[in-house]
């Protein structure tokens, strides 16, 4: 399978250091990236032929990743428009609709949007992905193969879903360090070094996420198991509940969601 990364920034960079890492040749992969500097980091670090224009690139191959700025996606699918030609196209630009990614390539409609996240960045990401109806099977699986280079993957039968995605594991990343920045003030405020207190916070997270990942049991089961009665973490998450944290999470989380709602309509209004 041959595929052409449009941009090259973080995520493309993630995606093929992914492929690469699970015997994708790198011969195989080709970047378009505007930025000499990218090019040549992006070359020296997997050996991927890179050209700085969707019209000098090599042959497309089977499929092409959109992975450019949102900003920047208008652009970039003009470029692409001509060269089309059968190819899968999956757009990992968050906010870019199906619909309005269709108009700009000329009605094209073999697509597959997709929402990754930043822990991608060392394969342990989550992707929500969404395809269009023109898709079939082969190229599910073509699309699933590539997402899942960097961690795993969920498919959403409607499009809209993908907004409460980007709330949840595209934006998720954020409130998790958030919450690390919390126990860490604590931690500070009690007394130990910022080391320490990042490594206490860090590493009481990591622990738990592999702990809940790796267990059948709900996590308000693993939740309980820790708080004893009349104990220490019971004290905690009564102060939690008498501020209501956990509702003003999920007001936050719906509060994203409709945010990405509008930066869809913003990105994609106008011709």
């Amino acid at each position: 399978m041959n595929i052409s990364f449009i941009g090259g920034g973080n995520m493309a960079a993630a995606l093929i250091g992914g492929l690469i890492g699970k015997g994708h040749a790198p011969a195989a992969l080709g970047v378009v990236e505007l930025q000499a500097e990218a090019r040549a980091r992006l070359a020296a670090q997997f050996g991927v032929v890179c050209a700085d224009s969707v019209s000098a690139a090599a042959p497309l191959g089977e499929v092409v990743v959109l992975a450019v700025k949102p900003q920047q996606m208008r652009a970039a699918a003009a470029a692409l428009r001509p060269r089309l030609a059968g190819e899968l196209v999956i757009t990992i630009a968050a906010g870019i609709r199906l619909v309005d990614l269709s108009r700009w390539l000329g009605g094209y409609a073999t697509l597959v949007r997709c929402m990754p996240n930043t822990p991608a960045l060392i394969g342990a990401g989550i992707s929500g992905l969404y395809a269009g109806a023109a898709v079939g099977a082969g190229q599910r699986a073509l699309a699933e193969s590539i997402l899942g280079a960097v961690g795993s993957t969920l498919w959403v039968q409607e499009e809209s879903l993908l907004d409460p995605v980007t709330a949840i594991s595209g934006s998720g990343p954020a409130y998790v360090f958030y919450f690390i920045e919390a126990l860490q003030q604590a931690a500070r405020e009690m007394g130990f070094s910022v080391t320490d207190a990042r490594k206490l916070a860090v590493e009481t997270f990591v622990g738990t996420a592999r702990l809940a990942a790796q267990s059948a049991e709900e996590v308000a089961a693993l939740r309980e198991r820790v708080t004893s009665k009349g104990g220490t973490t019971e004290r905690a998450l009564a102060s939690m509940d008498a501020d209501r944290v956990k509702d003003l999470i999920v007001r936050a989380l719906h509060a994203a969601n409709q945010r990405a709602h509008e930066l869809g309509e913003q990105l994609g209004a106008g011709e």
